[in-house]
């Protein structure tokens, strides 16, 4: 198949198109502007990564975050290819309430980040309810190792203040509030599977694979770098959920299943990228 994918010099872009490739599907690298720019001739499918993905930063500008994540999706419907794989994010579920989180948890988005991409899935959704689409929306969950540059993100920040060259991991609590994890490489596996399989219409699919807390993380790091992890205590959010684990079972169905998201190994595997980064 020929797929176009959007946003494929970011993180997950460059797994995505590199797992495209190994499974034998031609992917279309997309430059440019996704707001204005077009799909440059026939294509099988369309993985849109591209957007704009900082949580405290759309509280700043959210205008310009549903600019992006729902202009740029809504340019790339006008003429839509058979199949359209949208990168959501499983910050539409918000605080949720509840531990395990299926896709028919009711939506809650709590910054203009997730909303944006609420937003982007329901235009998604009603595309292809007009049949102009089939569509698929992945909730990404927390996405890690593989070299991850992106030091907000907690996996990422560990390793880097075991390195020395972030400062220490500030932890809200006690430490306990429990997140998924899942590896880059694994979610670009999803995003495989979801243009290969996928059912016809419209569907909306969680991609986790790893639940663990901040402390076992950071218990993680120790364990396997060998260093302890500098950390600053902070009180709790209020309000912060306790638990939120992805319910997978609607992808594992199509077969895909996690290969290398254990703890440990996704640890590893981005303290080896610390490590290059400051070689």
């Amino acid at each position: 198949m020929r797929v176009l994918v959007t946003g494929s010099t970011g993180y997950v872009g460059r797994v995505v198109l590199a797992e495209l490739a190994a499974a034998g599907h031609l992917p279309i690298p997309f430059s440019g502007d996704v707001r204005v720019g077009s799909v440059d001739g026939p294509v099988d499918a369309v993985v849109h990564l591209a957007g704009l993905g900082r949580v405290r930063e759309s509280f700043g500008d959210p205008v310009r975050y549903f600019d992006v994540n729902v202009g740029g999706t809504v340019n790339l419907l006008r003429s839509p290819p058979p199949r359209f794989v949208l990168a959501s994010t499983a910050g539409v579920y918000g605080s949720a309430g509840v531990a395990t989180i299926g896709e028919d948890r009711p939506r809650a988005p709590g910054n203009p980040y997730a909303a944006s991409k609420a937003a982007a899935e329901d235009v998604l959704a009603w595309a292809a309810a007009a049949g102009r689409v089939d569509g698929v929306a992945l909730r990404l969950f927390n996405v890690a190792g593989g070299g991850d540059v992106d030091d907000t993100r907690l996996v990422t920040r560990a390793c880097g203040a075991a390195s020395g060259r972030l400062p220490p991991v500030e932890v809200f609590g006690d430490g306990s509030a429990v997140r998924d994890f899942v590896h880059v490489r694994d979610v670009a596996r999803a995003f495989v599977t979801a243009v290969e399989r996928a059912p016809e219409g419209y569907v909306a699919l969680n991609v986790g694979a790893t639940p663990a807390s901040v402390a076992d993380v950071l218990a993680s790091v120790a364990r396997v770098t060998g260093r302890s992890v500098p950390v600053v205590r902070r009180p709790a959010h209020p309000g912060e959920a306790r638990e939120l684990r992805a319910d997978t079972t609607a992808l594992r169905a199509l077969g895909w299943s996690p290969t290398c998201s254990d703890l440990d190994g996704l640890v590893g595997d981005q303290w080896a990228a610390e490590l290059a980064r400051q070689a």
